[in-house]
């Protein structure tokens, strides 16, 4: 019997494992959209759903769980200050993933996990602005 065995695991130590969602979902957070395999993007909606929550009840205690999760905090502050407020009045149901296809490399069922009302704006937007901030340093 498969009792107690509610989750993928992806061929990944615990470690792994838990690495691999911390950076995926800080990735989330700040693009607002990423793109990944089908089962990760599955795995990782009741985690970011999770987070979601905690960044609606915006204490000090949900920012240290949040903290404990994402292991960076400039995530962490857009979580509380950011995404927190935009989802106060959601009941749940912060993310989507859609499916986008096949990877040509190994036929990898692909997909698409986004926030429901994203920021079209966010992503992408780091990287433009580090690029940016590098440029102007090398002037």
């Amino acid at each position: 019997m498969r009792h107690a065995r509610g989750y993928r695991r992806l061929n990944r130590t615990h470690e792994h494992r838990k690495a691999l969602f911390a950076n995926m979902a800080g990735s989330l957070i700040e693009h607002e959209q990423i793109k990944t395999t089908l089962p990760k993007a599955k795995e990782l909606r009741p985690i970011i759903e999770k987070l979601i929550t905690l960044g609606k009840r915006g204490d000090l205690h949900a920012r240290r769980q949040a903290s404990a999760r994402l292991k960076e905090d400039q995530y962490v502050a857009k979580l509380f200050d950011i995404l927190g407020p935009r989802y106060k009045d959601r009941q749940g149901g912060y993310v989507r993933v859609l499916k986008a296809g096949f990877r040509y490399g190994d036929m990898a069922p692909m997909a698409i996990i986004e926030f429901v009302d994203r920021d079209r704006d966010a992503k992408g937007a780091a990287d433009k602005a580090r690029t940016a901030a590098e440029e102007a340093a090398a002037e």
